[in-house]
């Protein structure tokens, strides 16, 4: 699907990417994915928030774990975008709350998106 992703660029305010934090293989072709994403000047001033999916499986990498394999302060470092992260669990609603209400925030900001 990422090859249309540039047609839905248009107004947007705000970003929210997922991330498998149980498959450190796939977190790597994820990120970059990312970049190509942060890299997109019709994105530069929407914020990003991160989603590290899949916390409530044993495997899960991480938030260190994550940040040293993909150089998150990197990336935050250098995007143009508000870069946000948290960690969720799309199977029990871990991390659901906090982000409903950076969706809120946004909204907020940017009350016609």
């Amino acid at each position: 699907m990422s090859p249309i992703w540039s047609s839905y660029y248009g107004n947007c305010h705000s970003l929210l990417y997922m991330m498998d934090a149980s498959n450190p293989t796939q977190l790597s072709a994820s990120c970059m994915q990312l970049l190509g994403l942060l890299s997109a000047e019709e994105l530069a001033k929407a914020s990003v928030l991160i989603l590290f999916n899949k916390i409530d499986l044993p495997c899960y990498m991480t938030m260190e774990e994550i940040k040293s394999l993909i150089r998150l302060p990197d990336i935050i470092a250098r995007a143009k975008q508000n870069i946000t992260t948290v960690e969720i669990s799309a199977s029990t609603g871990a991390g659901l709350a906090t982000v409903l209400l950076w969706l809120q925030n946004q909204h907020r900001i940017n009350p016609s998106s």
